[in-house]
């Protein structure tokens, strides 16, 4: 039996799970601004692996059901996109702040909807189409390409919305196939397994101050995960996804705060184009599935 829907919970449960990936992300910066980024989200992903363990042990069937896979495959390659997404992401907080970064990945819905026709064979109309179309003006609008000496860097969190978007879509795809529970195991265990690959080589000696907030970031990032299943349980996701969006407010002003960052007029009109685009998606999305 499916969980019963309530909205005003999912939303909050929403809100809730920006506002703890927003600190996470905050966290992250810190750490990946000291200590080696592959180092940092091996330890991360350690800690994530245990508690899908935990979850998957704990859940109907322990954990032989969570290993039983349709798309074994598919699940382990979701996995490593998502952990080396992590990897990027980080890498553009320290290089570009939490603002600018944020900024760009904003476009992650946009991406997928662009991709879900070549991977998934969904139909995208017109609409969607322009309003891809409008988002990617404000991602140019925010890059300022042409204008003064372009900086690459800025690509960086547009490259990890990218992997974000094959990931959400891969998602859909072994949805298919395989119950949540099993997608969730192999995402943890697929990127554990990736990260100590490339971990353990870039191992270097942490204060023990920051192994505190190494604590801080292993815990905030399996509570952000408790939160996103749980809304998505009591909630239809098409009526939350939008409030995801808070996370970007909230980060920029994590980073605006924290680490002196600054919001430039070039980067708040560009994200506001990007994500009024996304949510007429998401609203396209929405209608189309009523549909």
């Amino acid at each position: 039996m499916s969980a019963p829907q309530n909205t005003r919970l999912g939303i909050l449960l929403m809100v809730a799970t920006a506002t703890v990936f927003s600190i996470q992300d905050a966290i992250s910066r810190h750490l990946g601004g000291s200590y080696n980024v592959w180092m940092v989200v091996m330890i991360r992903f350690w800690f994530f692996a245990l508690f899908v363990m935990v979850l998957a042990a704990r859940a109907p069937g322990g954990l032989g059901a969570a290993v039983r896979s349709n798309r074994p495959k598919t699940q382990l390659f979701r996995g490593v996109l998502l952990a080396l997404e992590i990897c990027l992401m980080v890498l553009a907080f320290v290089t570009l702040g939490l603002i600018e970064s944020h900024a760009v990945f904003a476009t992650y819905p946009l991406l997928i909807a662009a991709l879900s026709g070549p991977v998934l064979g969904e139909k995208v109309g017109w609409r969607r189409w322009t309003a891809i179309g409008v988002g990617f003006v404000g991602v140019l609008i925010i890059l300022q390409p042409g204008v003064g000496v372009f900086d690459p860097a800025a690509l960086i969190p547009l490259g990890a919305a990218l992997m974000f978007a094959l990931y959400g879509l891969l998602t859909r795809y072994v949805g298919r196939y395989d119950a949540a529970s099993v997608s969730f195991f192999w995402t943890g265990m697929g990127g554990a397994l990736v990260m100590t690959l490339i971990g353990v080589w870039h191992w270097e000696p942490m204060a023990p101050a920051d192994w505190g907030w190494m604590a801080c970031l292993c815990c905030t990032a399996a509570l952000s995960h408790w939160l996103l299943i749980r809304a998505y349980e009591v909630a239809e996701a098409s009526a939350i996804q939008p409030f995801a969006y808070l996370q970007l407010p909230i980060a920029s002003l994590l980073g605006l705060t924290l680490f002196g960052e600054t919001l430039q007029m070039n980067v708040l009109i560009g994200t506001v184009i990007i994500v009024a685009a996304g949510i007429f998606t998401l609203w396209r999305q929405r209608l189309r599935e009523k549909g």
